[in-house]
């Protein structure tokens, strides 16, 4: 082990710039004759759309093009695809719509994209936008997803009752017969609340057409720049190869910047139209308005046990709401995203999952943090800890009863997954154990006395990362033995440059100095598929280590050389002093930049090149314990969250720093969505109510204690490294969790179960309500 190698506790390198604001996101990026552009958007979640008229606005200063459907029909623009198709049950259809890139006929959500205005500066363009008439004739529309069931308040035409798709997984017989042998059957109805990612940079864009190439520039924060050019070059029914997409420093994505907005295909089109660069930026109030949501799903779940409360299957029937279109990856994240984690870290003998998916007059639902796996573990966890409530058996020693041993490695979850590894109860007796459990009544006590009810609430999580498509590594070797890695990942601020270099460390012995990690530009980085589901290190990490063994395998003839000694007899090797060849039995050694240097160059000057690809063979399965206590002020309902404690299993750490703060970042967005969080709709006009920080609260430093964070690593069976991933684990076990704490805590006020999110006037109502019965 090296000092800056796998395991070691290394500061983040990219740090020292970020914090110096030296940073360089997408908005920084300003080109010589660069326009502005601002979209006109949909007052109305409803409205058929019967005319513009833009000729006022198109006379006004430093107006240079108002952009309408009509134009990109005339071009030939297609509507922005989801890319994940569905079986769906029989006897049923797929309602596949796709996202327009501006609304034409009809308007479908509050904030959708009518015209897109180009002007000198961004002043002009929204001075433009105010000229700009729309005929609109409001309809009816509707926003929650069970009551667009059925609704009179149609979405799209051709979709009978709004249904999007109806989809099941899992044995129906064999649940339903586990049902009718039951002791008892537990049910559980809980609602998952619909967010809005708000990372701390928005997007924005910078598109720049080539006409001589015939070649489109677009610059923006991604998640990954080679998904965002399939997705352009689908929009535009052209080859790749007519777009370079380049992403730049990125502020926060969380699955949000995956996907392919109407804005970017606005710019590139504007553009090549224009002949100059064309740039938009979203305000924050646009991106409540704009940005996909996450989450947002009503769901009835079902637990059968024997008389010994051992569980004998689970059924849920989920409604999700899909919004006016299918974002890109909508259709998956809502069935198998979630649906496939339904067996938590418990054996469940027989498990069906039926999803419905909704149209709505909202805008489109896709990946958020955990995309599907918090869905997942919400649902399983409150559903076991209602179940230990009402059998009257302790939360801890119902899990135990019901968890998947150690000794039952690999174990098929009858859901398309095969566990590798892990220890449940180990994890869990060892977070019980941090978080003095024991000592909880006391401290019960101490907080009743002084105003406050205390409970607390036990998560176990598993979720599914890493697994699906190859990352690839490219080397590059300086003959100074410096290294400079493409890679196709995209950091979105998890410390990917450090991360990388680490392993580069470990495999050649060289300080994190000496490399250069480039992401984000789809031409110099020939293949990648991104960030998301906590891929990018365990998948792309094992493509990094690949490529190091590649180049020690190039390097090795000149060493040979240099040392003049047989190849085979040459060995190469990490010391505390760094890397490089030696000689068996021998004390002749030359370091890993000595036979860079001695290496010919090629026609770019570079001593070696190496690639590597690596897919994954299965998903890999963090899994952990999340112990919460919480307090509720009788007087107010002003929960607190008392104490944290969380104990993980991710295989093999890359970097305990990093990951810490992976872990903190995710349970902080677990707490906002558990007892703050929550876009909210009119049900009457579809109108947003949540459309600024006024009025959506995100979590702010006081909200969390110190967390104590422990790690239980059990290595991956199924990764070359024996990572399992780390970055949406956090924002998984926090919401039960923290669910848990505050049903345990109204419990002696007759409270049983409690939607997200769970705010201090619910929990001040849930209180009174039961003051009030009791005193009548």
């Amino acid at each position: 082990m090296t000092r800056f190698g796998i395991g070691q506790p290394v500061s983040r390198t990219e740090d020292a710039r970020l914090l110096r604001g030296a940073g360089r996101y997408t908005d920084d990026v300003r080109v010589e004759g660069q326009l502005a552009a601002y979209v006109l958007r949909s007052p109305h979640a409803h409205a058929a759309l019967h005319g513009i008229d833009a000729a006022d606005a198109l006379a006004m200063p430093g107006v240079r093009a108002i952009i309408t459907a009509t134009d990109l029909a005339q071009a030939g623009i297609r509507p922005i695809p989801c890319v994940a198709s569905l079986k769906v049950r029989p006897g049923t259809r797929l309602a596949m719509q796709h996202r327009p890139v501006l609304a034409d006929g009809f308007v479908r959500h509050v904030g959708e994209p009518v015209a897109f205005i180009v002007a000198d500066d961004l002043n002009a363009a929204m001075d433009a936008a105010e000229a700009v008439m729309v005929d609109y004739e409001p309809l009816d529309a509707v926003a929650d997803a069970a009551a667009a069931l059925g609704s009179a308040a149609q979405v799209h035409g051709g979709v009978a009752g709004n249904l999007c798709f109806d989809w099941e997984k899992g044995d129906a017989a064999a649940a339903d017969a586990a049902f009718a042998a039951a002791a008892r059957i537990v049910r559980l109805d809980l609602i998952n609340n619909r967010l809005s990612a708000n990372p701390m940079e928005g997007r924005a864009c910078l598109a720049r057409h080539d006409g001589t190439t015939g070649r489109t520039r677009l610059t923006l924060g991604s998640q990954g720049v080679h998904d965002m050019r399939g997705l352009l070059a689908a929009a535009f029914a052209e080859p790749k190869e007519n777009f370079h997409v380049v992403t730049p420093d990125v502020g926060g994505g969380f699955g949000m910047k995956l996907f392919c907005y109407p804005e970017y295909v606005l710019a590139c089109f504007a553009s090549r139209r224009l002949g100059l660069p064309v740039a938009w930026t979203s305000s924050r109030s646009e991106a409540f308005l704009s940005d996909d949501h996450g989450r947002d799903n009503i769901t009835r779940a079902e637990l059968a046990l024997d008389a010994e409360g051992r569980i004998l299957g689970l059924r849920a029937d989920i409604i999700a709401n899909m919004g006016a279109y299918l974002s890109n990856f909508a259709t998956y994240i809502q069935t198998e995203g979630q649906t496939r984690m339904l067996s938590g870290v418990y054996r469940i003998p027989a498990i069906y999952a039926r999803v419905r998916g909704v149209f709505t007059h909202t805008q489109p639902v896709d990946a958020y943090r955990g995309a599907g796996r918090p869905e997942a573990a919400y649902l399983v966890e409150r559903l076991i800890d209602k179940a230990a409530r009402e059998i009257g058996d302790d939360p801890a020693e119902f899990r135990r009863r019901n968890m998947i041993p150690a000794s039952a490695m690999p174990y098929a979850t009858g859901l398309d997954h095969v566990y590798d590894s892990g220890d449940f109860a180990g994890t869990l007796d060892a977070a019980l154990l941090r978080a003095d459990r024991d000592g909880f009544p006391v401290r019960r006590a101490q907080a009743l006395a002084g105003g406050r009810l205390l409970g607390l609430g036990i998560a176990t999580y598993i979720e599914a990362c890493s697994g699906g498509a190859p990352e690839q590594a490219e080397l590059l070797i300086g003959p100074d033995g410096s290294v400079r890695l493409l890679i196709g990942t995209q950091s979105n601020g998890q410390g990917h440059e450090t991360a990388y270099s680490q392993v580069i460390a470990e495999m050649l012995g060289i300080a994190p100095e000496q490399v250069t990690v480039v992401q984000g530009d789809s031409d110099v980085i020939s293949f990648g598929y991104g960030t998301g589901g906590s891929r990018s290190v365990p998948v792309g990490g094992v493509a990094v280590r690949d490529g190091a063994l590649c180049v020690i395998k190039l390097a090795t003839p000149i060493a040979a050389r240099l040392l003049e000694a047989p190849e085979e007899e040459v060995r190469f090797e990490v010391t505390g002093e760094g890397g490089g060849f030696a000689v068996a039995g021998t004390n002749r050694f030359a370091s890993f930049r000595e036979v860079a240097a001695a290496a010919p160059a090629d026609a770019d000057g570079l001593a070696f090149r190496a690639k590597a690809r690596w897919a994954p063979p299965a998903q890999t399965f963090p899994n952990g314990t999340h112990v919460v206590e919480i307090s509720v002020e009788i007087e107010t309902g002003v929960p607190r969250i008392e104490r944290y404690t969380v104990v993980d299993d991710f295989g093999t750490v890359m970097n305990p720093l990093l990951l810490e703060g992976q872990v903190h970042g995710g349970i902080a967005q677990g707490a906002g969505q558990a007892l703050l969080e929550l876009i909210r709709f009119d049900p009457d006009s579809g109108q947003l109510l949540t459309g600024s920080f006024m009025d959506y609260a995100m979590p702010r430093a006081d909200l969390l204690p110190m967390i104590d964070f422990a790690l239980r690593p059990v290595p991956c069976a199924t990764n070359a490294l024996g990572m399992k991933g780390a970055g949406e684990a956090g924002a998984i076990g926090a919401c039960p969790a923290i669910i848990n704490a505050l049903v345990d805590a109204l419990s002696g006020h007759g409270v049983t179960h409690i939607d997200m999110p769970a705010t201090a006037e619910t929990l001040w109502r849930l209180i009174n309500q039961s003051g009030a019965a009791r005193a009548a």
